[in-house]
């Protein structure tokens, strides 16, 4: 029962977000768009039905569920610490996004990591979809992950479940082509990572592709000083993807992204 009630509060809050977020790209668009915004979404929806359905199949992937029986056998960090449970609540989340923007790190620092992290990076445009865009190696080399740390914390099932619904939700809006006003962009950037700062994280420059790791919150990059406000260029001119991969034949197909870590 946990299970489907997980399942279905993330995919109601996912499918959200998608919606509300596709819109505000058609009416309010950041950039031009270089290669066939249907036909780019459709590929990386499909990866990401694709992925959801290959991590379906390895139940003992579930984070949410690593930390409950570890709750239950009151293992981890957690249950030997007294909080009141908000409290608890808040650290929980943050030391689970410290966890992704290390991950995140080490997925470009690494070169095991960069060959599968690197079909992210291969997309040419970037819109909602695209922070649906992983490799199912990478999806699974991440969920092993976070189930070993929601087993180390001892994190209860609900903090790991809110934390996942918080993580996908702000992958799709800081991944999304939206324009908002620049006022509004500087304060909110405070608190969560805009479509703004993400976006350099994904230009063709190597330096500013190894800058603004973080997924929901920004204050790993300014701890560790990998924040990088605006990109050289202007964002509407802004390159993206990688620059050995400017064909939208070798990055946009379903095929082509789970096939590119093991290509040349």
């Amino acid at each position: 029962m946990f299970e489907l009630n997980e399942a279905t509060i993330r995919l109601g809050v996912f499918v959200g977000v998608l919606v509300v977020m596709s819109i505000w790209e058609s009416l309010l668009p950041r950039r031009r768009v270089t290669v066939g915004r249907g036909w780019r979404a459709a590929n990386n929806l499909a990866l990401a039905v694709f992925n959801t359905l290959v991590v379906r199949l390895v139940p003992v992937l579930s984070a949410a569920a690593a930390g409950n029986w570890a709750r239950e056998q009151s293992f981890g960090l957690m249950p030997l610490i007294a909080m009141p449970g908000w409290v608890e609540t808040v650290v929980v989340l943050l030391l689970f996004d410290l966890l992704i923007y290390g991950q995140h790190v080490a997925s470009h620092r690494l070169p095991q990591f960069w060959r599968f992290h690197k079909v992210h990076h291969a997309d040419l445009d970037l819109d909602a979809t695209s922070g649906l865009r992983f490799h199912t190696v990478e999806i699974l080399i991440s969920m092993g992950i976070k189930c070993l740390f929601a087993l180390l914390l001892g994190a209860r099932a609900s903090d790991v479940v809110l934390f996942e619904i918080v993580l996908n939700a702000t992958a799709v809006f800081n991944h999304s082509n939206v324009r908002m006003p620049l006022a509004i962009d500087r304060v909110l950037r405070l608190f969560v990572v805009t479509p703004d700062m993400h976006r350099v994280h994904h230009s063709i420059l190597r330096s500013e592709t190894n800058s603004n790791f973080g997924f929901n919150l920004p204050w790993w990059d300014w701890l560790f000083h990998t924040y990088q406000a605006q990109p050289r260029d202007r964002h509407e001119t802004l390159p993206l993807g990688l620059p050995e991969i400017r064909d939208p034949q070798k990055a946009t197909p379903l095929r082509r992204m789970l096939r590119l870590p093991f290509t040349k």
